[in-house]
């Protein structure tokens, strides 16, 4: 048994401390409002994300930090990816020397284009950090469907470690050393969900869908190639996995975002009325950033930030898409002459 800390509360903070609880882990969750934390022990449940789903009564519940990662073997860190860093620095003085840390949020930081891991890393010396990532809604996995992730380390002793963790009969573990493509794969795919999503906002159908997720994939494996990481990361569960489940599912904050930009809302609009926050938003200029970078070519990336932050028209992006220079569809193809 192992005594691991949850920090952040949202819906798949939540979702996987109920995992680990029922994995017999001593688990503890951690809210940074009191009120949600007070809310959360008292009904054991999370009505605001996962309505209907009872917390374990063995599930502890903090605000306090210090209280939450005290003694902790793992702290599973579950914060919005923008939160990421200031979550990190408070955490910095209240773990021991080389905390095993595992980021499950998926984003890239905007300013500087750092991964969620190598901003753990900075923000607190000497942590071990790792990923978890996956098509996982934390709306089927609270309620035990079936789901698989992969869990990135840079040692296989760790990632066996955090497998034997997370792993039931329910929630299947993948092991992998590509931390740098695991967290690409579940940033970037967030961008391609808005595209899908407005595509479906404009009522275009399984053809237009099919091909953003195909070649948004493309894209995606396209740039974390150029960067050093895996090619086959990227056709697997933290790459065209959770691409699949967040371009078509109903639980996906990313593509409802882009579904309601697609009907005619604006950005600011389609955030507010998700009621959630839509990491998409975030990684979009990360991920245009990285490409000008990398000096690769992104064009569903590059047409969702006309849409997000320069007054492009949804229909305006898909016939730029449509109407490129004609191209091979594989850029590594030949024939043989």
């Amino acid at each position: 048994m192992a005594k691991v800390s949850v920090i952040g509360a949202g819906s798949w903070g939540t979702a996987l401390a109920m995992l680990l609880v029922k994995n017999g882990h001593d688990t503890i969750l951690w809210s940074h409002r009191e009120v949600q934390a007070e809310e959360l022990r008292q009904k054991r449940e999370h009505r605001a994300k996962l309505p209907g789903v009872k917390l374990p009564e063995e599930l502890e519940i903090t605000s306090d930090l210090r209280t939450a990662l005290a003694d902790a073997d793992v702290a599973v860190l579950a914060v919005p990816s923008v939160a990421v860093r200031e979550t990190a620095a408070k955490m910095k003085n209240l773990v021991k020397p080389g905390q095993l840390v595992v980021n499950v949020a998926k984003g890239i930081e905007e300013k500087t284009l750092m991964s969620l891991t190598d901003i753990i890393e900075e923000e607190i010396p000497g942590a071990c950090a790792c990923v978890l990532s996956g098509p996982s809604h934390a709306e089927e996995v609270s309620c035990g469907l079936p789901t698989t992730c992969v869990v990135g380390a840079k040692d296989k002793k760790t990632a066996e470690y955090l497998q034997n963790i997370f792993m039931s009969p329910a929630f299947r573990v993948y092991i992998s050393p590509d931390i740098l493509g695991i967290e690409l794969g579940g940033a970037l795919k967030n961008v391609i969900a808005l595209a899908a999503g407005t595509a479906d906002g404009l009522g275009y159908g399984d053809n237009t869908k099919a091909a953003l997720i195909t070649r948004g994939i493309t894209e995606i494996a396209r740039l974390g190639i150029s960067m050093g990481a895996k090619a086959e990361t990227f056709y697997g569960l933290s790459g065209i996995g959770d691409l699949i489940v967040t371009c078509a599912s109903r639980h996906s904050r990313n593509r409802k975002a882009g579904f309601l930009m697609g009907q005619g809302r604006t950005m600011e609009e389609a955030m507010e009325e998700v009621s959630m926050v839509v990491e998409g938003v975030y990684s979009a200029k990360a991920g245009r950033e990285l490409a000008q970078k990398y000096q690769v070519e992104m064009p569903i990336i590059e047409q969702v930030n006309q849409v997000l932050f320069e007054g492009k028209t949804p229909k305006d992006a898909v016939q730029e898409l449509m109407l490129r220079d004609k191209k091979i569809e594989n850029w590594d193809s030949t024939w043989k002459v």
